[in-house]
């Protein structure tokens, strides 16, 4: 997807503030944090948003789940973290590929 803001990420176009990636997926500081640590989890692949998920991307799914607290943990998140997806312009989305926010590191609100 060649206008894809986090695709560009994925492929080095642009740069981001990486703390974490692998063959699956890459996680960076947000650029507009709303918490003391706020982090985006990415897949390399390029999927919409949750509408989007096949079967096929089961192997990606349970990376990603597993990965984030492994990340959080990294970030010295160790009394915990909130993680978030949001899915379309009703939910919030803002860019349309697939991603977690990890937040923490203070208080957040309760939702």
């Amino acid at each position: 997807m060649t206008d894809c803001l986090f695709c560009k990420i994925v492929a080095g176009d642009i740069k981001a503030d990486i703390v974490h990636e692998d063959e699956h997926c890459i996680a960076f500081k947000d650029i507009n944090p709303k918490a003391a640590t706020h982090l985006l989890v990415i897949p390399r692949q390029h999927i919409c948003n949750l509408y989007d998920i096949k079967p096929e991307h089961d192997h990606l799914l349970t990376h990603l789940i597993k990965t984030i607290p492994m990340i959080a943990k990294a970030q010295n998140l160790d009394n915990g973290f909130r993680t978030v997806t949001n899915t379309g312009e009703g939910g919030g989305q803002e860019v349309f590929h697939l991603h977690f926010h990890i937040l923490g590191g203070g208080p957040l609100n309760p939702l």
